[in-house]
């Protein structure tokens, strides 16, 4: 039965007539909103082109470098370009064979980044591409391919999903997302300031930023039923409240070295740089945290205020007791029980120790692996194995650009290529810093609108930071900080990030209105990093002269 608004008498209507109107689909039912009963979105027009051309453009691109190339910066590599790793393989195996593995490494880089962005095959598959190939090629010996799957950040991933599954068995994520709401929620202001407290607080506790768009979109898709936004009636109030949320998740996320995967391959990086492990979560969060918040409340301005204006209707709930729907789903919870307290005391024993590192020295994976146990103790524990949710398909993708980055180490391309370009250009001693903060952050922050993978993105242009940094004398943080703590800007596109190929599914915008906030945001984010350059960074002594100045 269709959905006709203009039916109703002025815009308003009853819990009953909507329940029979909707006989087929209550809209506010959250069960409806779960990921799997979520419509797969076809690919269209560019989108299933690319599909198509991408497997095939990938295997031409990886022939064409690996057979038929003749690139300057790759045969003129000289050993004293090299890092000690690199150095050590070049000496190995000769420098004949030395240049070929470049090649090789170079081929599976642009392979690799083809198939990621066009989505020829699922994503995991590419990863399984990328390690066997390197292997079969040299670039790396199998026990260093294949042990990526052990590396620290990915057990941290894994023990997340299992610290943030025990959340969503508990039902604590849930209660609070609906306590908050609806202790808050009073009109559209307040609906927008709930759900930015709310993907903050969760940004703390979980590092998976899928996981928290899995959580929160059951909730806020029954408020945007409740402001007559549905996936067949759009309205700026409905693109709001999923453009917003997906803004945020990602956001929020920057805010600390936990909030993600990839902020804390970031950190060892840099932490590798400096030589020492000790960079952790209070110095990424004095520097990240208030600069999180500041470009969330803007995003919240620009997308209600300027780019999706709220009309007069759209702020006032659509359905007469919607609101008391939500309170009836919160009831139905029931009492807090044990097992929530429970959760609530290990995350926030975890989350304490994650603030304290710099004093205890324990480390962030060390600290949620305790966390994790304890949380699957028989007896003892809030969760059990089969309850926990890891999606495995994203730990063979994740492994798959470890992997690919261990070989960018043992080549030193990246290294190289970076000397290369910067002599192109004419980029030299005399170049200014403020010159090379401005390139670097651009093209970090807008990267973000080709690369799916945050890893990737973490894997490549850090390092790239870390060695301009190195090359012209700079402090490692002047260069490498500000570019990490643009890796979560990853919201433009449906498939620049999970959350947001999931929040697409929604049908509540389309591709245009996600560039069009999404672009705005990056633009706003960039004028950002600078100002922080100047001010917060420079306070905190990371950019000892500004950028600027």
């Amino acid at each position: 039965m269709n959905f006709h608004p203009e039916s109703l008498n002025s815009g308003w209507f009853s819990q009953n007539n909507f329940k029979i109107m909707s006989e087929h689909f209550d809209v506010l039912d959250m069960n409806n909103y779960r990921v799997e009963k979520l419509k797969k979105i076809e690919k269209k027009g560019f989108e299933r082109w690319m599909e198509l051309l991408g497997g095939p453009l990938a295997i031409a691109v990886f022939l064409l470098i690996y057979y038929f190339s003749n690139i300057s910066f790759i045969e003129n590599i000289k050993p004293e370009q090299l890092t000690d790793e690199a150095l050590a393989r070049f000496k190995q195996i000769g420098g004949e064979s030395f240049v070929r593995i470049n090649y090789a490494m170079l081929a599976i880089f642009a392979a690799s980044i083809i198939l990621w962005i066009t989505e020829a095959i699922p994503n995991y598959l590419t990863s399984l591409f990328v390690i066997i190939t390197m292997v079969l090629t040299g670039v790396t010996t199998e026990n260093n391919a294949y042990a990526q799957l052990g590396h620290p950040v990915m057990w941290l991933n894994i023990l997340s999903f299992i610290l943030a599954s025990m959340l969503v068995t508990t039902r604590v994520a849930k209660r609070f997302a609906l306590w908050f709401v609806l202790r808050f929620g009073k009109n559209a202001t307040w609906i927008f300031i709930s759900f930015i407290v709310i993907n903050v607080v969760l940004s703390i506790f979980i590092s998976a930023t899928t996981a928290k768009a899995t959580i929160l979109l059951p909730i806020f898709m029954v408020i945007a039923a409740i402001y007559g936004a549905t996936s067949d009636k759009r309205n700026n109030f409905g693109r709001n409240i999923v453009l917003q949320n997906l803004f945020q998740i990602n956001i929020g996320a920057s805010g600390f070295i936990t909030g993600s995967g990839a902020n804390l391959l970031a950190g060892s990086l840099i932490a590798g740089a400096l030589g020492s492990s000790m960079f952790g979560f209070q110095e990424w969060f004095f520097a990240a945290f208030p600069l999180c918040i500041l470009l969330i409340i803007i995003g919240w301005i620009v997308g209600t205020r300027i780019i999706f204006p709220l009309k007069p209707e759209e702020r006032i709930p659509q359905i007469e007791g919607g609101m008391k729907r939500l309170k009836e789903e919160y009831d139905s919870l029931g009492k807090m029980t044990l097992n929530e307290y429970k959760s609530i005391a290990i995350f926030v024993v975890v989350l304490i120790l994650w603030a304290t590192d710099k004093q205890h020295g324990i480390s962030q994976t060390a600290v949620a692996f305790m966390g994790a146990v304890v949380a699957l103790l028989p007896g003892i524990g809030v969760v059990k194995w089969n309850d926990v949710d890891i999606p495995w398909h994203l730990m063979i993708f994740s492994a798959g650009a470890y992997t690919l980055g261990a070989g960018l180490d043992v080549t030193d391309l990246p290294a190289v290529m970076v000397d290369s370009m910067l002599n192109h250009f004419g980029i030299n001693a005399s170049t200014p810093f403020w010159m090379l903060y401005l390139g670097l952050t651009f093209i970090m922050l807008f990267s973000g609108m080709l690369f799916q993978s945050k890893t990737m993105r973490a894997l490549i242009f850090v390092p790239i930071a870390i060695g301009v940094a190195q090359k012209f004398g700079y402090p490692v943080m002047s260069l490498a900080f500000p570019v990490a703590l643009l890796i979560e800007h990853v919201y433009v596109l449906p498939f620049n990030s999970k959350p947001s190929a999931l929040l697409y599914t929604t049908n509540h915008y389309s591709m245009t209105d996600s560039f069009k906030f999404g672009f705005t945001m990056m633009v706003i984010s960039w004028v950002m990093i600078i100002v922080w350059g100047e001010t917060m960074l420079h306070w905190l002594g990371h950019t000892p002269n500004g950028v600027f100045f």
